[in-house]
Order: structure tokens, then sequence, then C-alpha cells
């Protein structure tokens, strides 16, 4: 599990831009959070759908890479249940079908009460290479990022 918590302590949009905290993980399940901020909110005053879609599939991507091999998202649905304007959000994923190739995942997200604010389903396809793989290339110095010579 510290190879998928590595993975997603990496992606900085989900973390740092929108600000998403990864609860708990572990094989075919997964848990983030989101403390509601005025950034969060649309024209309208409530939680735009992108953010609320951002963790839900941060959920998902804990969950699909929770055995080790990589995953990715190829399919993913959403469905706006209730609008929120405050307070913190929670998104479960949870393993429904898991293939060689392919997965199947539901994504629930709740506001403080456990009302149901949204429901994703998703597919991910797994890749051949495993996670600590792709992680290992992506942290090796790659040779554009050396400063121009001359």
């Amino acid at each position: 599990m510290e190879t998928v918590k590595r993975a997603i302590l990496n992606d900085r949009f989900c973390m740092e831009t929108v600000g998403i905290e990864l609860v708990a993980v572990r094989p075919g399940w997964a848990q983030t959070r989101l403390a509601v901020g005025p950034q969060h909110l649309n024209g309208l005053g409530i939680v735009q759908g992108g953010a609320i879609f951002t963790l839900a599939d941060l959920a998902l991507a804990a969950a699909a890479n929770s055995h080790g091999s990589a995953a990715v998202s190829v399919n993913a649905g959403i469905t706006y249940a209730k609008a929120v304007a405050k307070g913190v959000l929670y998104a479960e994923a949870v393993e429904e079908s898991r293939g060689t190739r392919l997965g199947t995942y539901t994504v629930r997200v709740t506001d403080e009460a456990d009302e149901l604010v949204a429901m994703m389903q998703a597919t991910v396809y797994r890749k051949k290479e495993r996670l600590a793989e792709l992680l290992e290339r992506k942290e090796q110095p790659h040779p554009s990022d050396e400063a121009p010579r001359g």
C-alpha cells in the first residue's frame, strides 16, 4: 500500500491545488476527503461538479492501483444527487469486479451526515507495468531537466 500512497501523494493537482486528502487505502477499496472551501464553489455558491468528480476520481485511482498493477481509468460517469455548499465531503471507492485487464468500481461521495452527494461508476484498464516500476521511472531525472549547456 505504500507504493499506492506514494503515487497518490505525487498527484500535485489533487493534493495541492484541489486540497484532497487520502484517508485510507486497502486492496480494492479507498477513501478520500475534501474540506470544502470558497475555492471549490461555483457561481451559484455550491461545490463545483469538477471538484466532486476529482474527489471521486482520486479515490478510484487509489482503489484501482491498490493491487500493485498500474491502472488507468478508461470510462467514468457520475450522477450528482445533492448540492453542497460547505462542510466535508468523502469519496469511498469499492471494487466491484477485477479481471486481468479490466476492473469496475463504484464510488460514493457523501457529506458529513453520510448523505449521498454523487455516485460514480468507472472502468479501469490494468497496464502490464507494475505501479512501482512506473513510479521509479517517473522519479528518475529526465535528460531535458538538465540545465542547458553552453
